[in-house]
């Protein structure tokens, strides 16, 4: 017969790498309760993991679309805000226009109406949106629309510039009272026209671009998502808030003066209109990118689904190991205090 022997030692190592085995897996399973997916998937999956490295792949940059169309959408509801007070505005601007056609306001009032219309213009336009000017296309970084009424003004000073070229004398000049309704037509149509409705709105009055900010609002599909301060409707607006409420302080005639009231009040009208179609514009616009995020939504759900399918783990199996791995390690803590605890010399005692 042969005989063999067990020490305590070779015991408790056993036990010891028992444990370590049981504490891995217990980080394992803790993870796997936590994230509800297997804790190592290339060794659960092999060589299916690949898919799901794509699956979420694709789930993140359909999460940034969605993501990214959220912030378009409220930039955008900031414009549309920002056009329905520019339309009100110029409603109001628009009422005191046609009063001063008809000679039912003074020259003074005409003029305060213009220049609340005008700063209030411009406030709107140089509005941000999370530090972005939302008027100034592709140079969000720059305020778009130059301050009319600023020290040291460059569009009043082209705008004055362009006068005097014209009739040969300041706007303050006693001579302006012999400037006939012809010529002041000419002057709107002309020099001044091209201040604002040609390339001198680029040049001192907007830092703004014509081409707006393009964003991909689906995988395959996007759209123009701001709105320019090279509008048409916000260059008529400012030019014929600039027209009344600089040459109705000039000491121009009644019939000079009423030729400009009515000059203004056709542009406003066309601004109007403009500002309309804009706003139209902007709308079906935001209704793309709603669409547009819900079916990335859906697409998202159904990958997240096949992800789910290939990586996860039933939360009650889940627990319910954790559970049992917790209670064998406490079992196995509480037999290595035992055998710590066994000696020959306590035998022998």
């Amino acid at each position: 017969m042969k005989l063999s022997y067990v020490s305590t030692s070779s015991i408790r190592e056993a036990l010891r790498y028992s444990m370590a085995r049981m504490q891995a897996d217990l980080v394992d399973g803790q993870k796997e309760v936590q994230s509800g997916k297997v804790a190592d998937t290339g060794l659960a999956l092999g060589v299916r993991t690949g898919k799901t490295v794509s699956l979420s792949r694709d789930i993140d940059r359909l999460k940034a679309i969605i993501d990214s169309n959220t912030l378009v959408a409220s930039r955008l509801t900031t414009t549309q805000d920002s056009l329905s007070q520019i339309s009100d505005a110029a409603s109001t601007f628009l009422t005191a226009m046609t009063s001063a056609s008809s000679g039912n306001a003074t020259p003074e009032t005409t003029r305060q109406a213009a220049v609340s219309m005008l700063e209030a213009l411009t406030g709107i336009v140089n509005s941000s949106f999370n530090g972005e000017h939302i008027f100034a296309g592709v140079n969000t970084d720059v305020v778009p629309l130059a301050d009319y009424f600023a020290s040291g003004s460059p569009a009043k000073a082209a705008f004055d510039a362009a006068f005097e070229a014209k009739f040969g004398f300041a706007q303050s000049d006693a001579a302006a009272a012999d400037i006939t309704p012809e010529e002041m037509t000419a002057f709107m149509e002309g020099a001044a026209s091209d201040l604002f409705l040609g390339d001198g709105w680029s040049t001192v009055w907007s830092e703004a671009t014509d081409q707006g900010i393009t964003t991909r609002i689906a995988l395959n599909e996007t759209a123009e998502t701001s709105v320019s301060a090279n509008n048409e409707g916000i260059r008529k607006l400012v030019m014929a808030a600039t027209m009344v409420a600089n040459l109705f302080e000039a000491p121009l005639n009644d019939q000079a003066l009423g030729t400009i009231a009515k000059k203004a009040t056709l542009l406003v009208g066309e601004a109007m209109g403009d500002i309309a179609q804009t706003q139209a514009k902007t709308g079906f616009v935001e209704q793309r990118i709603t669409q547009a995020s819900e079916r990335i939504t859906m697409q998202s759900d159904i990958f997240k689904d096949f992800l789910h399918d290939l990586e996860g783990v039933d939360p009650y199996e889940a627990s319910t190991r954790v559970n049992a791995l917790i209670s064998q390690i406490e079992t196995s803590y509480a037999l290595t205090a035992r055998i710590q605890q066994l000696s020959l010399t306590r035998l022998l005692s």
